[in-house]
């Protein structure tokens, strides 16, 4: 079988851009070769897509994040999101390092891993500094929404790795907010309070007279029923 090189982008974006998409547009669409087969952007339309880079196969930081990714496919998949990881290693090298990962720690990796040696899809989502001369540099996340935005974006240093529970708490947080039109406050965990997004008229904070304040109102139990008490 003759696997295709990586492609980017289909949508108009320039593959040698460097700058990434921004927060709101649409994620820059790819057909790449992964561990699991082809698999382009497109074939995750109308679910949640995580996709997330390392800097290298064999690594210690990347091998605990990707057990880590592994241990919580249950709950990515229940909230309806498919993870796609990502590195300039070669297909054959995730192969080799995945059953590595597979004979030492006892965890099968299931989720594709893509193969970027040509560095196309990095440089489309701009995790490769024009002037970098070392590709270290590429740990980042992506979070793209069922209609193939972007809705969230983080990049991490080579040393510190990824929080699995931090990134399960932000798409969580970003599906309620698509789903109730609120906002979720700091240190927000699933179940507790969200905000309503700030009144864009006059009239509309009026209303909220004799609450503490009208840009903070809460919304108990994730419903989107008020929370009589302002507490």
């Amino acid at each position: 079988m003759t696997l295709p090189e990586n492609s980017t982008p289909f949508d108009g974006y320039d593959g040698t851009a460097q700058r990434g998409p921004k927060l709101d547009e649409p994620a820059p669409l790819f057909t790449a070769r992964t561990t699991l087969g082809t698999r382009a952007l497109e074939d995750y339309r109308g679910q949640w897509v995580i996709l997330f880079s390392h800097p290298a196969d064999f690594t210690p930081v990347c091998t605990s994040e990707f057990i880590a990714f592994q241990n919580a496919m249950s709950d990515f998949e229940a909230l309806n999101c498919s993870l796609i990881g990502l590195s300039v290693d070669s297909v054959f090298s995730h192969i080799a390092w995945l059953e590595s990962i597979e004979t030492k720690f006892d965890v099968k990796v299931t989720f594709p891993v893509i193969e970027d040696v040509s560095m196309a899809v990095s440089t489309a989502y701009g995790m490769i500094h024009e002037t970098s001369s070392s590709t270290a540099t590429v740990r980042s996340v992506f979070v793209i929404d069922p209609d193939g935005v972007l809705k969230a974006l983080t990049h991490y240093p080579l040393a510190v790795g990824r929080s699995v529970k931090e990134l399960l708490r932000l798409l969580k947080g970003l599906q309620l907010s698509a789903k109730e039109d609120v906002a979720v406050p700091a240190e927000w965990q699933p179940g507790d309070d969200v905000l309503y997004n700030p009144p864009c008229l006059f009239n509309d904070a009026l209303d909220n007279s004799g609450k503490k304040a009208w840009y903070y109102r809460k919304v108990a139990n994730d419903t989107g029923e008020a929370d009589e008490s302002q507490s």
